[in-house]
C-alpha cells in the first residue's frame, strides 16, 4: 500500500453516499487510493464517521463542529467529542473554523466555538482540520493568540492566497488541495500549489463536493483524488509517484494515530 494515495478529507457519511459506501470504497481502492479520512460536521455526522471507521480498516475520521453548526454548541459537545476520540481510527478534531461566506451561525458564535475546539484539540494532543472561508484575518488572529498552545493541523480545501498560505505555513500547518485546483480558472490556487513546500502538502476530494476535472458535475468520491494529485504533480513538475509518496508521508506525519501504510 506504500504507493497508494490517501484522500485526506471526504464525507462518505453524507446522505449522497447512502447505499453506496461499500461501492465507493471499492472504487477508491481500484483507483490506487488506499485510505480516506472522513470529517465531521456535527455530533450526528461525527458518530456516523466513528461507525464507518470501526467497520472499515481503510477509513479514518476526525470529529467536530463545522462553523455552520456553531450555534448548536453546548455543554455536552466537548465530552461527546472526547468520547468519540477513543474510538478506533479517530485521528483528531474537524472540521472546525470560520465561514463568513454563508454565515449560517452568528460570527461571534463561530469565533467562540472555534476557539473552544482549538483549545480542546491542543489539550487532547490531536491535530485539527480547518475550514476557513472569507475569514482568514480572524482565523490568523485566533491562531497567533495561541502561540505555544496551537495544535497541529491542516488548512483543508485551501482557496486562499499565497500570502495567507505563507502565514499558515509559518504556524506549522499543512495545506490541502481539493478538486478546485483542477479548475481552468483557478490560476491563483495553482500558484499556491506550486508554492507550498513538498513536506506540507496534502490532497483531498472533499467529496461529494467539488468533483475535479474531468469529473465536474458528478458526485465526487474518494477515487477521484487521483485527478487532484495528478494536477498538483503537473503544476509542481514532479512525477505523480513522487507526489503520492510525499503526500502519504505527510498525512502519516500529521496524523500520528494513523497506522502506517503496509
Amino acid at each position: 500500500m506504500t504507493d497508494m494515495l490517501v484522500d485526506s478529507h471526504c464525507h462518505l457519511e453524507d446522505e449522497r453516499f447512502t447505499g453506496d459506501v461499500e461501492g465507493a470504497l471499492q472504487r477508491m481502492e481500484s483507483a490506487g487510493v488506499g485510505r480516506c479520512i472522513l470529517a465531521g460536521s456535527d455530533l450526528p455526522t461525527s458518530c456516523r464517521i466513528a461507525e464507518l471507521a470501526a467497520a472499515h480498516p481503510n477509513v479514518y475520521g476526525v470529529v467536530g463542529l463545522h462553523p455552520h453548526e456553531a450555534r448548536f454548541f453546548n455543554a455536552e459537545t466537548l465530552p461527546a467529542l472526547e468520547e468519540l476520540l477513543t474510538r478506533p481510527r479517530m485521528l483528531g478534531i474537524g472540521e472546525i473554523g470560520l465561514d463568513y461566506y454563508y454565515d449560517h451561525s452568528p460570527r461571534e458564535a463561530q469565533r467562540e466555538v472555534f476557539a473552544r475546539q482549538l483549545d480542546f484539540a491542543f489539550e487532547q494532543g490531536v491535530p485539527a482540520v480547518f475550514h476557513v472561508r472569507d475569514a482568514h484575518g480572524d482565523t490568523l488572529e485566533l491562531f497567533r493568540a495561541r502561540k505555544s498552545r496551537m495544535p497541529a493541523g491542516v488548512m483543508h480545501c485551501y482557496t486562499g492566497s499565497v500570502e495567507s498560505a505563507r502565514e499558515y505555513l509559518t504556524l506549522g500547518l499543512y495545506i490541502s488541495f481539493s478538486g478546485s485546483v483542477t479548475f481552468k480558472n483557478a490560476h491563483h490556487l495553482q500558484d499556491v500549489a506550486r508554492f507550498v513546500p513538498a513536506d506540507r502538502l496534502l490532497v483531498e476530494t472533499d467529496s461529494p463536493y467539488l468533483a475535479p476535472v474531468p469529473m465536474r458535475g458528478q458526485r465526487n468520491e474518494p477515487a477521484y483524488v487521483r485527478y487532484v494529485a495528478s494536477t498538483v504533480a503537473d503544476l509542481r513538475g514532479v512525477p505523480l509517484e513522487e507526489l503520492i509518496r510525499q503526500t502519504t508521508a505527510n498525512v502519516e506525519r500529521l496524523y500520528k494515530r494513523m497506522e502506517p501504510a503496509r
